[in-house]
């Protein structure tokens, strides 16, 4: 469950009488999701999203995150457009804690992932980092790279009771991406967490790209490498390769990416899979008791960054 913060009727009514889309019809709590309290809300206008900001989410970077999805459903991308109150402003509190009101996005979660579920995402990231291109604001990317290290210091001592051996392996893995890790290829806007329960879909068509929340400026080809992770492996851990390619494909037709960021694909999968072998390994070892929310294991990422050390080259994920 992803309620954190319980809201009254009263409370919702007072705070919506900051905005101009209606009168309450009804609301209910969103168990989907992670980070923060989500509500769907019914209103005599339509339907709307409010997020209550959580304690991992800092402040600081709202306006970012606000004015990046502003910038991407102005510019024509299927994401959710915060809505301003009478104020002009999209950022507000609720109940002592930062809170917006987007709108409503149309679709359903994929469910079994198909190629074609994987060439319609391959095309909405390539569509999204070409919109991006034109957001002026920058927020580095705290998940990336240089930002690992931490986490680990964060887990000594602790990370072998998931895994006999796992410490060690993470410092191998960092001391060999430091060493392989490419740093002149395109940069740009990244959603940088595009898993499948943050699109939605009308069959194969994308309709929605929602949870903006780790978007930052970092590689495009890491997004990329992200998805690939997050989209192209069976239930039982195997490889799609028909997914994989779809993925490929259907980015390629909007943004064809270099012959360097081609070959890189294997380095930044590994780091990908490594990024969320961290933060998962993090929560895990860190639950917090009565949590409402049962953190992810990290084995999956372990498995995956172990396929992608394997890998002879791009062309063994399906790319051209």
């Amino acid at each position: 469950m992803a309620v954190y913060t319980e809201v009254s009727e009263a409370e919702l009514r007072r705070h919506l009488a900051a905005y101009d889309i209606g009168e309450l019809r009804g609301y209910a709590g969103i168990k989907a999701g992670v980070e923060n309290s989500n509500y769907r809300i019914d209103t005599t206008t339509g339907r709307f999203i409010l997020t209550i900001y959580e304690k991992r989410v800092a402040p600081a970077d709202l306006p970012f995150f606000l004015g990046l999805m502003r910038h991407l459903a102005m510019h024509g991308q299927p994401c959710p457009l915060p809505v301003e109150g009478h104020d002009g402003l999209a950022l507000r509190e609720l109940k002592g804690k930062p809170a917006a009101i987007v709108t409503f996005l149309e679709g359903r979660e994929a469910g079994a992932v198909t190629p074609a579920h994987c060439e319609g995402l391959g095309a909405a990231l390539a569509a999204l980092h070409g919109a991006g291109a034109g957001f002026a604001v920058r927020r580095a990317n705290a998940l990336s790279f240089g930002g690992w290290q931490a986490l680990l210091e964060g887990c000594r001592g602790k990370a072998d009771a998931v895994e006999t051996g796992l410490e060690r392996e993470i410092e191998s893995e960092l001391a060999d991406l430091a060493r392989l890790w490419p740093r002149d290829l395109p940069e740009g806007v990244i959603h940088a967490d595009l898993f499948p329960d943050n699109v939605f879909f009308d069959g194969p068509r994308v309709t929605g790209l929602i949870d903006f929340y780790f978007a930052c400026n970092d590689l495009l080809a890491y997004d990329v490498a992200i998805c690939l992770n997050a989209w192209c492996f069976e239930v039982d851990g195997a490889f799609s390769l028909a997914r994989s390619r779809a993925l490929l494909r259907g980015y390629n037709r909007l943004r064809p990416m270099s012959a360097a960021e081609t070959a890189a694909l294997p380095v930044l999968c590994r780091g990908s899979a490594l990024r969320f072998l961290m933060t998962r390994l993090y929560d895990w070892l860190h639950q917090v008791e009565g949590a409402l929310v049962q953190p992810k294991d990290p084995v999956e990422y372990l498995r995956k960054m172990r396929f992608h050390r394997r890998i002879a080259g791009a062309g063994d994920y399906g790319a051209a």
